[in-house]
């Protein structure tokens, strides 16, 4: 069984280790942790994990942010994954810093990757995972902090909140979904 595993983020030196960036972070740790490389595809780069008779393709997309579910589109249709094998990792404001939500489907959260993506596939009803990024800045600041470096705290802790994110991206493909959210959304 094949799966898709999409980290947003955007492309460029500059946004590497920038909170909206968390996607590609999560994606690069678990490629790494199996030993696996990417390469630059259409759309993005892509590379193939397999663990326990899955196959995960991991897609970073080159489109930047807002034009996400174009990458997320291509390579659903290329490879020939349900959506229900879709997962879509990204950034989230509302949630505290390191702190996982799994959902089967929802809002954009005024996310421009999700808004993107319900844009091109016309609906919201796709798996997701949210990274919680918390939301500490001033009135006004919110794109400075959302393509701000992480702090000194949170770079602490970040390590092991990716590990966290990656084993839910593999439990993704061998449970349930609702056994999913219930194991790593309470962590």
């Amino acid at each position: 069984m094949k799966y898709l595993i999409a980290g947003l983020g955007n492309i460029g030196k500059e946004y590497e280790e920038t909170r909206h960036n968390i996607g590609f972070k999560i994606l690069d740790a678990l490629a790494s942790a199996s030993n696996v490389v990417f390469s630059t595809d259409r759309y993005g780069d892509i590379a193939t994990l397999k663990h326990k008779g899955r196959t995960y393709i991991l897609l970073k997309p080159s489109t930047y942010m807002n034009l996400s579910g174009n990458a997320v589109r291509y390579w659903m249709q290329k490879e020939n994954i349900p959506l229900e094998r879709t997962l879509i990792i990204a950034d989230d404001l509302a949630l505290p810093f390191g702190k996982l939500r799994i959902r089967t489907s929802g809002s954009d959260g005024g996310h421009n990757g999700f808004k993107h993506i319900n844009e091109i596939l016309g609906h919201n009803n796709y798996p997701r995972l949210r990274f919680g990024i918390a939301a500490e800045f001033s009135k006004g600041q919110q794109v400075d902090y959302v393509l701000g470096e992480w702090n000194k705290e949170e770079k602490e802790k970040l390590n092991e909140r990716i590990e966290i994110a990656s084993k839910a991206v593999l439990a993704f493909g061998l449970i349930e979904i609702g056994k999913v959210m219930s194991e790593f959304n309470s962590k």
